[in-house]
């Protein structure tokens, strides 16, 4: 069997640790408790999770940001080390905790989540690993709003001079200012992997293609906007896909859009062209999909690849 391609990302932008409580359908009154099924931890974020999933895929994954000197910090380190990321571009800050997420879930897999930014806050363009960025082949920038548009393009733009693919995620909701806040990265951005709260919020548009197009118009090359049950749509300056999601029994959708993410990457990383990419993403989240937490799921490339092929979808072909 013929190897896959070399891949080689620096995932860069916000890493996070979640604490995950399922199921949770209401937060008791006062001081009252409730008995749960399961609490676990996982590496998290839409730079930190979306690296620890292309590890699982075969990609050669560097993560690149900032988190705390604090025990959360030192956890967030393991899992993400124990998942095959190498994590030696991470800084360690001592005046602002680990960022951290504790998020209920409930028994559909929907969540709330309660955040703490922390030392996301504080990484900006004089702490990029400017060699190797150089050295990858791919960037993919996790939260650029943290630093603001016009930082994110000293980093996004250094990539794209150097030959390296770009891609961003938000998690900023929908609403229309965060277009404006992020606006000056994006002619730099290869693939912007949206949600479509985020499309339809940013951009004012009726549906997910015309936000889309609007966001194209800002010089994104191509835009993969995650659907939740609907799948995904693609659409760049000359065509445009629907790509259905994958059938799976959802317990947590925590980590759908870092593990779509992490498969649409590693599909162009093969030399699929976008919607060919973003079946292989939807495919990637619905294992990670069926369990609690984005480390969910022992699965590789080939075993995504091989129910991708044989797996049934859910919604419009």
């Amino acid at each position: 069997m013929t190897a896959a391609p070399e891949m080689t990302v620096i995932a860069l932008g916000a890493h996070v640790l979640d604490t995950l409580v399922s199921p949770v359908e209401q937060i008791p009154q006062g001081q009252g408790g409730q008995v749960v099924h399961r609490i676990r931890v996982t590496a998290a974020g839409p730079a930190g999770g979306t690296a620890l999933v292309l590890a699982k895929l075969g990609a050669t994954t560097r993560s690149a940001g900032a988190i705390g000197t604090d025990p959360l910090g030192d956890q967030l380190l393991a899992l993400l080390a124990r998942d095959g990321v190498d994590t030696s571009l991470l800084l360690r800050r001592d005046d602002a905790q680990t960022s951290a997420s504790v998020v209920p879930v409930r028994q559909d897999g929907s969540h709330p989540t309660f955040h703490v930014i922390g030392a996301n806050g504080s990484y900006g363009p004089d702490d990029a690993p400017w060699e190797a960025i150089a050295a990858a082949t791919h960037l993919h920038f996790g939260a650029p709003e943290l630093m603001g548009g016009a930082a994110a393009a000293k980093i996004l733009s250094f990539a794209r001079d150097h030959g390296v693919t770009t891609s961003v995620d938000c998690i900023v909701p929908g609403e229309p200012g965060w277009l404006e806040w992020i606006a000056d990265c994006l002619p730099y951005v290869d693939h912007l992997l949206p949600n479509d709260d985020q499309v339809l919020g940013w951009t004012g548009a009726g549906d997910l293609v015309a936000g889309c197009r609007a966001l194209i118009a800002h010089g994104v090359k191509s835009v993969a906007v995650t659907a939740g049950a609907a799948g995904a749509i693609v659409v760049t300056a000359d065509d445009e896909h629907s790509v259905p999601a994958f059938a799976a029994d959802v317990v947590d959708t925590t980590g759908c859009g870092d593990s779509f993410s992490a498969g649409f990457l590693r599909g162009l990383s093969l030399g699929q062209d976008p919607a060919e990419a973003a079946v292989l993403g939807c495919a990637t989240a619905a294992q990670v999909v069926a369990g609690l937490g984005t480390d969910h799921g022992d699965f590789d490339l080939a075993a995504v690849q091989a129910f991708a092929a044989g797996a049934p979808t859910l919604g419009k072909g």
